[in-house]
């Protein structure tokens, strides 16, 4: 079973930048897609971006396109949001996702296994 941890969450200042990383701790989603989201207090948690298991294939929802980056090293069972131009309206607690199928997707329904979060607080 995939256990997902994520890191490397903080506060920092408009247009710093930050790279979250999320690791399986049972060393399992090689062959998986895996992906972010983010929650705003008092809004609904929203998908962030997604890369399928080779690496191949990556979206991102419009707001982060050209800021974040995801990636993954299968070696370490790690993937990483490298996040750039960070904008006070990314403040958010930060999820790692994972699924079972081999379509990267946005829905938050379609991932089997959600790590306990990062928080991102980015102040003006």
């Amino acid at each position: 079973q995939v256990q997902l941890v994520e890191s490397g969450g903080g506060s920092v200042q408009a247009g710093d930048s930050l790279r979250l990383t999320c690791a399986d701790s049972k060393r399992t989603f090689n062959t998986i897609v895996l992906g972010w989201f983010r929650q705003a207090p008092g809004k609904e948690r929203e998908f962030v971006a997604a890369i399928s298991w080779n690496g191949d294939t990556t979206d991102y929802t419009d707001s982060v396109k050209d800021r974040f980056i995801i990636s993954r090293d299968n070696a370490k069972s790690t993937v990483y949001l490298q996040m750039n131009s960070l904008k006070p309206v990314d403040t958010a607690r930060y999820y790692c996702a994972a699924r079972t199928g081999t379509l990267v997707r946005a829905d938050e329904r379609s991932y089997d296994y959600w790590g306990q979060g990062t928080q991102v607080t980015v102040t003006s």
